[in-house]
């Protein structure tokens, strides 16, 4: 394993992340507090409780989620897309750097700035929110298996991109209402049929209810459930990885 090379590129993409600070970071923050502020706390005390919790403290953990799975397709896409745009492609491609040291290098960066976005997003808020978290190490399991899964996505996005236009497709316009079609502001208990039954096709709704669960153990649909759908958010971009490093699918031509 070339650890020297997986650094240098981990700390290229950390170090671009500091630079856009603002976008990277500041941005998603100042927007989910603003969600806080007018969901949590001028609208939340007219809410009744879902699931016998308050909604204020219901919310935060899909609008942290929210904000986590838009970054980690950003990040992770944007990452692996700026060497094409600018033609140093060819250059990481002849470099003694393996497909899966590739990945790890670029995944891993974008997966740690999407939990540090996470762990900021937490904190602030807990600014304007009372909530608890039952099971903190299981939380920031499922927070690390989660991001895992949207930056490769988003890796497979940022190749399969022919331009900056494209990087926004997925995340605008798939992820997005998803999230929020997804449980992120309402219990899918609340729903009547046949819209629970078509909410439950939703596979953003086991993320958000399983992650949810490490805060309050309280879930929409089975753990089992959430489990197997973070798994398969997982392992079905690494399938589609591993497929465009055999044939060079854009990267190559």
């Amino acid at each position: 394993m070339n650890w020297n090379g997986i650094g240098a590129i981990y700390k290229f993409e950390m170090a671009r992340a500091q630079r856009t600070l603002w976008q990277s970071l500041v941005a998603p923050v100042i927007t989910t507090s603003l969600y806080f502020l007018v969901f949590g706390s001028a609208i939340g005390s007219r809410m009744t409780d879902m699931a016998g919790i308050g909604f204020a403290a219901f919310i935060v953990p899909g609008l942290i989620l929210m904000s986590v799975l838009t970054q980690s397709i950003f990040n992770a896409s944007f990452g692996i897309y700026f060497p094409k745009f600018t033609g140093t492609i060819y250059e990481l491609l002849s470099a003694p750097l393996s497909a899966v040291e590739t990945v790890i290098a670029y995944v891993g960066a974008a997966v740690t700035k999407a939990v540090i976005l996470a762990l900021i997003t937490l904190a602030t808020a807990a600014l304007f929110v009372s909530f608890r978290v039952d099971h903190p190490i299981l939380m920031l399991i499922a927070m690390i298996a989660i991001s895992t899964g949207f930056c490769l996505l988003g890796f497979v996005i940022g190749i399969w991109a022919k331009n900056f236009e494209q990087l926004q497709v997925v995340p605008l316009l798939v992820v997005t209402p998803l999230t929020f079609l997804g449980g992120v502001f309402y219990s899918v208990a609340t729903l009547g049929e046949p819209w629970q039954t078509v909410t439950r096709l939703n596979p953003i709704l086991y993320l958000v209810s399983g992650f949810r669960w490490t805060f309050f153990s309280h879930a929409d649909v089975p753990l089992a459930a959430s489990v197997a759908v973070m798994a398969g958010a997982i392992l079905l971009p690494l399938a589609a990885i591993i497929w465009i490093f055999r044939t060079g699918y854009r990267l190559k031509n």
